[in-house]
């Protein structure tokens, strides 16, 4: 077996590719949405996401691919290490660049490491570790941090030496086989309800009517009011967004199967609202949203409720809508723990963040512990 860098995913041709297990068909740990990161120079050194990804090969072909970057700045993760860079600089070394596994912007759990057919992760694991350890000493990199892995791939990590950190998000699962929206509300005791009940109506009174749109569906107009609409969302904040206009075209032309847009309309017919979700074989992801106008629920209604519908015509059993958002346990999304794993090369850094970890986890599964008894569901 040989282990290579490479700088641009587009080196790996589609007969390599389609080697590669990816077991839900996640659209982004797929070679489409990756691409188009790094076509349209939102995954790029330019903008400190150097893609440097890990492959595998035998003398039959490509064996393994993990996404792997060069990153100069911690923007984009949300697993926030800023501390961590502070600390190093008070002592005079330098954090960046370090190593990252992820996928840009994209807080997600899901598999981080493909392999093919009959290749098992067990065995190739403690091998990819070693080289990365090795290739980030080449090339200065403080570390190696690898966000949001499927549970599987944390726990092989975790036996490889690699420090845990843990953080809570929260996701919709239809646990009891729910076929409508008014199955799921039954579930739920009669104030929170009512309260779902009554968040629903006062968009319906404030005149908008909200469309689902299939990706293969979706207009030049509608990507454009989609595009304006994300970029609100950021410059609400003070900056702008992480992803171009031809990033989304991109993937509206190689992966619309995997794409649903909600648009809201108002009561001129005139669109004010949107949020993009994809979804694979078992979940519905919710990423990006934004709204022109100031409205009563509609983010809910477009971000959330839209979003369990969906899973319920669909039957997808689970809805991840983004990160962070306590606001959403009242409406029925569950506390749930992801992970990330972390290695810094200077030992003593190493020691300290592995103690710092430690107590964060405490911390956090008492946090995701409470949450549950927020819930909305009937004792």
């Amino acid at each position: 077996m040989k282990i290579r860098f490479i700088d641009n995913i587009s080196q790996i041709d589609d007969a390599d590719w389609q080697r590669l297990l990816n077991t839900d068909n996640n659209p982004f740990i797929g070679k489409a949405f990756l691409l188009a990161l790094e076509s349209s120079g939102a995954a790029s050194e330019k903008g400190g996401w150097k893609p440097h990804h890990l492959t595998v090969e035998s003398d039959d072909g490509l064996i393994a691919f993990m996404p792997l970057y060069l990153k100069t700045h911690s923007y984009g993760e949300y697993v926030f290490d800023w501390s961590w860079a502070d600390a190093y600089q008070r002592y005079g070394l330098a954090y960046y660049p370090k190593l990252v596994t992820a996928i840009p912007y994209t807080p997600s759990q899901g598999e981080r490491l493909l392999v093919a057919d009959g290749i098992q992760k067990s065995d190739l694991l403690p091998l990819i570790v070693d080289a990365v350890k090795a290739e980030a000493m080449r090339l200065g990199a403080s570390g190696w941090h690898l966000l949001f892995p499927q549970e599987d791939e944390h726990q092989l990590l975790a036996n490889q030496q690699l420090h845990t950190r843990l953080t809570c998000q929260f996701h919709w699962f239809n646990t009891d086989n729910w076929q409508d929206f008014d199955q799921f509300l039954a579930s739920f005791s009669s104030k929170k309800r009512k309260n779902v009940k009554q968040e629903r109506r006062k968009v319906a009174e404030q005149g908008f009517r909200l469309a689902r749109v299939e990706g293969t569906e979706i207009t030049p107009e509608q990507l454009e009011h989609f595009y304006h609409c994300y970029h609100i969302t950021y410059l609400q904040r003070g900056r702008q967004g992480y992803l171009n206009r031809s990033f989304f075209q991109q993937l509206v032309e190689t992966m619309p199967e995997q794409m649903m847009l909600v648009i809201a309309y108002d009561s001129t017919d005139a669109p004010v609202a949107a949020a993009l979700f994809f979804h694979d074989n078992a979940s519905l992801y919710g990423r990006y949203w934004g709204s022109k106008v100031e409205a009563d629920s509609l983010h809910f209604e477009a971000c959330y409720y839209q979003g369990i519908e969906y899973c319920l015509e669909r039957g997808l059993k689970h809805f991840d809508p983004g990160t962070q958002g306590e606001h959403k346990i009242s409406r029925g999304f569950h506390p749930i723990l992801t992970w990330s794993n972390h290695w810094l090369a200077e030992p003593g850094f190493d020691d300290a963040i592995r103690d710092f970890v430690e107590e964060e986890a405490e911390h956090v599964q008492q946090y995701a512990e409470h949450a549950c008894d927020m819930l909305p569901f009937k004792e």
